[in-house]
């Protein structure tokens, strides 16, 4: 018990006493302060030297994507929008932000940014090809080759680049892209491309194509078994040349709704196949 007081004691007095009978330790904390005040000061000048004018944001790079070439982006009109809102200099600035504003403006699909010593930014962008058009020409609404939906107007784009109309509900924009995929290869043995695609509400689609032939689509298929439409194309075509030997080039569409068959409609009359056994097709006008 009496080393432990003794210890104790020893240890209290040794914190008690003044700090400056213990030169090893005034030494120690002399250098810790030098220590804090050397940095307090290189932090100090690198704060003054990052406000200087010469880090001021002076010098926007706008270039495209490797592959690339800028032709619905104005680049003086997007660098004066971006020196009136992007705020900060060369070590300040945060590049997510002027990346978002970007992404944000008209024809702009993803953007890049990187800063350039001085003051200077870099900005590459992956501009937005147009691939049809969401809701018609009219709508100022046209979608990419990915299913995206972003704003621009037909009448920017080029009379060599044939759009096609696309309709839907606007969170189904992918999901139509895959139908038109999809379907467009289904007819490439008719030589056939589709024009239009439509899916209603209900999520029942049909399309257009380009020999002028609507072709109707249930709701069913794209819910369940894909392979059900497929099959029902290839019941089309199977048929299709007794078809054409009956009513040549007059019919305007084709309803391939029923489980069973299809139906098809003339320009001046409407005609229904209601049962195909797979070995024999009765039409009946």
């Amino acid at each position: 018990m009496s080393n432990f007081m003794d210890r104790f004691g020893e240890i209290f007095g040794m914190l008690m006493s003044p700090l400056w009978n213990h030169p090893d330790r005034m030494q120690k904390l002399s250098r810790f302060l030098m220590s804090c005040f050397v940095l307090m000061m290189v932090l100090g000048a690198l704060v003054w030297l990052s406000q200087r004018p010469v880090f001021a944001l002076k010098q926007i790079q706008i270039e495209p994507v490797a592959g690339q070439t800028l032709k619905h982006i104005n680049k003086a009109i997007v660098k004066r929008q971006v020196y009136e809102t992007v705020q900060g200099n060369f070590f300040s600035v945060r590049l997510e932000e002027v990346k978002r504003g970007f992404e944000s403006m008209p024809w702009v699909r993803h953007a890049n940014v990187r800063r350039v010593w001085p003051n200077g930014l870099i900005v590459s962008i992956e501009e937005q090809k147009p691939f049809g058009t969401w809701g018609g020409s009219d709508s100022h609404v046209l979608i990419n080759n990915h299913g995206e939906i972003f704003a621009g107007r037909v009448s920017e784009i080029s009379d060599d680049i044939r759009l096609v109309d696309f309709y839907g509900p606007d969170d189904a924009s992918k999901e139509v892209m895959s139908l038109y995929e999809r379907s467009n290869n289904w007819f490439k043995p008719w030589g056939a491309e589709v024009v239009s695609l439509a899916l209603t509400e209900r999520y029942a689609w049909h399309i257009k194509l380009s020999n002028g032939m609507r072709v109707e689509f249930g709701r069913d298929e794209e819910n369940s078994d894909k392979t059900l439409t497929e099959e029902r194309i290839a019941r089309l075509f199977k048929y299709w040349p007794q078809v054409q030997e009956k009513w040549a080039n007059r019919i305007d569409a084709v309803d391939l709704r029923y489980p069973n068959g299809f139906a098809v409609h003339l320009a001046s009359a409407s005609v229904k196949k209601n049962d195909i056994d797979g070995k024999k097709s009765e039409l009946k006008q």
